[in-house]
């Protein structure tokens, strides 16, 4: 059969037609996941691993429950994430000084010199994404999805992801 693929065409899924807006939201966040992954490829980084970097550039040292908390990630997905930022040389981990059981995760130099590029790479896909759209277009888009965000906030919690990255 050579018809194409639903979830890589324009075309809604005949499932998904009772929640256009969902599917929509769904092809958005892998296509913005795979810009961003292409952009990170250049700075020797996989998606997500940014997401961990950010997390420790804003709030310093920490342990490494925390930051599978605060990502909402599954802890072996922040043990190998954290396995292959150590082997680039990008985060050192340590026993906690408070709690020897615990590990303490921090940034490198040459993690903290990574940065810049993350912080490009954010800013260019921004422009990409949302070339077309005026500063006010910009702004109420980000305030819906923000809106949308919040709506499913306690539905994600309770499947253990989407903690708010406090420090």
């Amino acid at each position: 059969m050579t018809t194409a693929d639903p979830a890589c065409t324009d075309q809604t899924p005949s499932a998904a037609r009772g929640g256009p807006v969902g599917i929509t939201l769904a092809r958005v966040a892998r296509a913005h996941r795979i810009a961003m992954g292409r952009r990170l490829r250049d700075l020797g980084l996989y998606p997500g691993q940014e997401l961990m970097m950010m997390r420790l550039w804003d709030c310093g040292a920490a342990r490494q429950s925390e930051l599978i908390q605060s990502l909402g990630l599954d802890p072996s997905t922040v043990t190998k994430m954290l396995q292959r930022l150590e082997q680039c040389g990008y985060v050192r981990r340590s026993p906690d000084p408070a709690d020897r059981r615990a590990v303490l995760v921090e940034t490198t130099e040459r993690g903290r010199a990574l940065r810049a590029g993350v912080e490009r790479a954010w800013s260019d896909l921004e422009e990409s994404s949302l070339a077309g759209l005026d500063p006010a277009g910009r702004a109420e888009l980000a305030r819906l999805l923000g809106l949308v965000a919040e709506n499913l906030r306690d539905e994600a919690d309770e499947a253990g992801g989407c903690a708010p990255l406090n420090c």
